[in-house]
């Protein structure tokens, strides 16, 4: 059987790459790290670290290890959250993780209202992009990962649940001059995230043409500040215009082009009460947010 306190010291020297950041952050002494980790190799009979330098890595077979044991933890942290939670949704804890424009517009009016309904439930939320926000919610750090997803997104993993929140449209977003995205073949381009910038290329291949993709960023204050500039166009989702619309750039509805938006939880159902209850919020502030169909 394996000791929990000792996978928890593995994967936390995992993700800090020493013995000493991982006793600073679990408020253990360097001795004790060591003595778990040497425990641990007698009780699963593999060389999981190895000397590298003056420090240490993980073998291959500790890296493998580490990864469960990430899961694991997130698991048991999540378990006991849940069980709190049970006593009447009067005290625990609910994590979110949600991508910077939802975070912006109706993820806060969630967060007033569970915390209206639920005052003693704590929300902690973190900004993070679908991809980052579904392996988050996969080991067990979050409870409810808000992603969106095109339609040409490979599917989610088994195991996650997606509950619909919105459809959020796309805008060619310009200073000075508008037209459709054909007319800004010529054009240099921004790029956001990775599952935006490569739907940004299929909206241009399916109109004939590459786009030239001079800057990238996921800032959306940056990203119109370039285009206010004269420094390229670029293509965003409605709600990123309703958290942040520059006052020099001209928006512009693409025609077809939707991004979806869920709520996604990992698990057979039925949900914890503190999770259904951050859910039935999420909904409500969501339809309250429904983009306009027009360019914002």
């Amino acid at each position: 059987m394996l000791d929990v306190t000792r996978l928890r010291v593995l994967a936390a020297v995992a993700r800090t790459g020493s013995v000493t950041a991982a006793a600073r952050e679990l408020h253990y002494s360097q001795p004790s790290v060591s003595h778990h980790l040497t425990k641990l190799e007698v009780e699963t009979g593999a060389k999981l670290i190895q000397k590298a330098g003056r420090g240490i890595r993980l073998t291959e077979a500790g890296q493998m290890l580490a990864e469960r044991a990430t899961e694991i933890i997130g698991r048991i942290d999540s378990a006991a959250s849940e069980l709190s939670a049970h006593v009447g949704l009067r005290a625990g804890r609910v994590r979110l993780a949600a991508f910077p424009s939802a975070l912006g517009t109706f993820v806060p009016t969630a967060a007033a209202l569970l915390a209206r309904d639920h005052p003693g439930l704590e929300l902690r939320l973190t900004e993070t992009e679908p991809p980052d926000a579904l392996r988050m919610l996969r080991a067990g750090y979050v409870d409810v990962a808000v992603i969106f997803r095109y339609d040409d997104t490979d599917p989610e993993d088994d195991g996650i649940r997606l509950t619909h929140l919105l459809d959020d449209p796309s805008y060619l977003v310009t200073a000075g001059r508008t037209g459709d995205l054909f007319s800004h073949r010529n054009s240099r381009w921004i790029g956001g995230c990775e599952r935006c910038r490569s739907h940004l290329l299929d909206l241009c291949a399916d109109v004939g043409f590459e786009p030239e993709i001079a800057f990238t960023t996921d800032d959306i204050v940056a990203v119109q500040a370039l285009v206010a500039a004269g420094m390229g166009v670029t293509a965003l989702p409605g709600l990123a215009l309703r958290a942040h619309h520059h006052p020099k750039v001209d928006a512009t509805e693409i025609p077809g082009s939707i991004r979806h938006i869920y709520a996604a939880t990992y698990g057979e159902p039925p949900d914890p009460p503190a999770t259904a209850a951050l859910l039935a919020t999420l909904a409500t502030s969501a339809r309250s947010e429904q983009p306009p169909r027009q360019s914002p």
